[in-house]
C-alpha cells in the first residue's frame, strides 16, 4: 500500500514525499487506518519498522480533521519516551512531516536548564514531546497543564518500564483528558508491559508485525568465545582486519566504556562516547559525529540502545552481553534497520553463558560461535558441549573464522588513489 492512497491532506502528503516515503511498512499499514478512526491500539513492533510514522502521520492527520485551537501550556498531543536522545530525535522526524503545516512542535528532557523549556511551554503549544521525569518537573512546576490532552503516544513503552519510570507515567497520563487516545509503542512485550496497557487503554487493539520477542530476520548474530581481560585486544584486531567503516559497541559499564576509548585513541582511532557521565552536549555532538561518518566507533552504555537511527550502519558489537535478554534486542536493533542487512556481533566470556542461554531462546535459535586462534577461553569445555549438543547445528552454527566473512570487508576498504566525497574511508593501521 502506498502513502498516496490513503488520502492524506495536501500539505502533509507533500511533507511524506519529500521525506521519501512511498510504500507503507507493515506496522504503517496496520496501525494507521485504525489511529485515524480514533482506536486505541497496543503495537509491539521491532526498531527500525517505521514506527514514528505509524502514529504520527495519521495524529497529524486527526489533528487537521478537528482544529483545536490550543490555549497557552496546553499541548493538544503529549508523546512520551524513555531517553533524551529519542525525545530529539523524534521532534525533527515529526517536525519533518509537519514542515507545512501550522503545528508547534516542542520536546522537553533533562540534562539541559528547564528555563528555556519553560518559556516555550507557556507559549501556545501542539505536540509535546517528553520523558516522563522532566515533564513531570515541568508540571509541578506550572508550566504546562495536561488537562487538554487528547491524543496520548506511549513509545517505547517497555524500556520506560525499564528505566523505573513506571510512576512518573501514571500520575502523567492521569492528569490528560478521560476522553484522550491512547497509543502504546513496544519492541517487547513483558507482563509489567501488558499491566500497564490495561491501566492506560480502552477497547484496544493489539497489532503486533512480528513473534513477540524477536529480532529482525535481517540481523545476523555471531559469537566469539573470549576471556573478559582479551576482550580489548580481540576488538582491536577485527576492527583492523576488518577495517570496519562505522561500528556501534555497547559495554556494560561507564568504566568498560572509558577504557575501550583510551585505547582506541591510543591507536589513533576516530572514537567517542556515550554515557551518563556525559553532558548532553557532549552527547549529542558524539551521535551526530558519528551519523556524519566522521567517528569510527561510538562507544556507548546501555542508554543510546533505543533511539538512535542511523542509515547504513552494518555492524553492532556487544562488547558485554546484556543482563535482560530484551536489551540485547534493543541494542542490536540499531542494525538490520528498514530492511538493510546487519550484523551482531557478541564477546562472550564464560562467566555470560547464562546471559547467552537467555538471548539464545529469544533468538530461537543457537547463534554460530566463532574461535578465535588466540582467544580461546581457558577452560571452554561447557561451552563446547553446548555448542555441539545438536550435530545437526553444530554443522551450521559453529564457524571457524577463516570461513566467515563481514560483508563489508570490500564495501569499505578503498582502492589505492581513488578519492570520494561521501564517507571517509578508515584505513587499516
Amino acid at each position: 500500500m502506498k502513502f498516496n492512497s490513503i488520502g492524506l491532506a495536501p500539505n502533509l502528503q507533500k511533507a511524506v514525499n519529500k521525506c521519501g516515503y512511498t510504500v507503507m511498512t507493515p506496522v504503517q499499514q496496520q496501525s494507521i487506518s485504525l489511529v485515524r478512526k480514533g482506536r486505541d491500539l497496543l503495537v509491539n513492533a521491532q526498531t527500525g519498522t517505521g514506527k514514528t510514522a505509524a502514529f504520527a502521520l495519521p495524529l497529524l492527520q486527526r489533528m487537521l480533521d478537528k482544529p483545536n485551537e490550543n490555549t497557552f501550556g496546553h499541548p493538544l498531543t503529549l508523546i512520551l519516551t524513555p531517553t533524551r536522545e529519542l525525545a530529539e530525535q523524534l521532534a525533527v522526524t515529526i517536525g519533518g512531516y509537519a514542515q507545512y503545516l501550522d503545528f508547534k512542535i516542542i520536546a522537553t528532557y533533562g540534562g539541559v536548564k528547564t528555563q528555556g523549556q519553560a518559556n516555550k511551554l507557556k507559549q501556545g503549544i501542539d505536540i509535546l514531546i517528553s520523558t516522563p521525569g522532566r515533564l513531570l518537573e515541568h508540571v509541578n512546576l506550572g508550566n504546562v497543564n495536561l488537562s487538554e490532552v487528547e491524543y496520548l503516544v506511549l513509545d517505547e513503552a517497555d524500556r520506560m518500564l525499564d528505566m523505573g519510570f513506571v510512576n512518573d507515567v501514571s500520575q502523567l497520563v492521569k492528569q490528560t483528558s478521560k476522553q484522550r487516545q491512547t497509543l502504546l509503542f513496544s519492541a517487547t512485550m513483558t507482563p509489567a508491559l501488558n499491566e500497564l496497557s490495561h491501566q492506560v487503554l480502552r477497547n484496544h487493539k493489539e497489532i503486533r508485525v512480528s513473534k513477540a520477542n524477536t529480532t529482525a530476520e535481517t540481523v545476523e548474530h555471531v559469537i566469539y568465545p573470549v576471556e573478559e581481560g582479551k576482550k580489548i585486544n580481540l576488538f582491536m584486531d577485527l576492527l583492523h582486519e576488518y577495517n570496519w567503516f562505522q561500528v556501534l559497541v555497547f559495554t556494560s559499564t561507564k568504566r568498560q566504556a572509558d577504557q575501550l576509548l583510551e585505547t582506541l585513541k591510543k591507536k589513533k582511532v576516530k572514537a567517542a562516547l556515550c554515557h551518563g557521565d556525559k553532558s548532553q552536549g557532549s552527547r549529542r555532538r558524539a551521535l551526530a559525529d558519528f551519523k556524519s561518518a566522521k567517528l569510527q566507533v561510538l562507544v556507548s552504555t546501555e542508554i543510546a540502545a533505543r533511539g538512535l537511527d542511523i542509515q547504513g550502519l552494518d555492524f553492532v558489537v556487544n562488547y558485554n552481553l546484556p543482563y535482560l535478554a530484551e536489551d540485547y534486542i534493543h541494542r542490536i536493533g540499531r542494525t538490520g534497520r528498514a530492511g538493510s542487512k546487519g550484523t551482531a556481533i557478541s564477546f562472550v566470556s564464560r562467566e555470560e553463558e547464562r546471559a547467552l542461554n537467555r538471548i539464545e531462546r529469544i533468538v530461537g535459535d543457537k547463534i554460530k560461535r566463532i574461535f578465535r586462534r588466540g582467544y580461546e577461553v581457558s577452560d571452554r569445555s561447557t561451552l563446547i558441549k553446548k555448542a555441539t549438543k545438536n550435530p545437526n547445528r553444530q554443522k551450521t552454527n559453529k564457524t571457524n573464522e577463516s570461513n566467515f566473512q563481514f560483508s563489508c570487508k570490500k564495501k569499505s576498504v578503498m582502492p589505492k588513489g581513488k578519492k570520494t566525497k561521501s564517507k571517509p574511508q578508515f584505513k587499516r593501521k
